[in-house]
């Protein structure tokens, strides 16, 4: 686990992207294989990046992209309550998370 500290949503929002490319290329794209059943690729989470502030405590934003083992990227916000974001068509996860976060801005 690695935590950073960003004094702007934009530059947290840059450093989110840079970190989604490099997550998504080093996916296994493998399953596991569980005694009684298998896990496929997309149905685990090879990486979670999270997002909360600007408060310290009882933080007012939740955010994040969940890398898949497949490689691919889903964005959502909230944290206990998970909901996704949608994508638009092209649009990547990071491209997601920005547009929702910078409109609730």
């Amino acid at each position: 686990m690695e935590r950073e500290r960003f004094s702007e949503l934009e530059t947290v929002l840059d450093a989110i992207e840079s970190r989604v490319q490099m997550l998504t290329d080093a996916a296994p794209n493998r399953g596991v294989d569980l005694r009684y059943k298998t896990l496929e690729p997309v149905q685990q989470v090879f990486a979670r990046l999270e997002l909360a502030g600007p408060e310290r405590f009882m933080s007012s934003i939740h955010a994040g992209i969940d890398v898949r083992g497949d490689g691919s990227a889903e964005p959502y916000l909230g944290s206990l309550r998970r909901r996704s974001i949608d994508q638009r068509s092209g649009e990547s996860a990071a491209a997601a998370l920005r547009r929702v976060l910078l409109e609730s801005d």
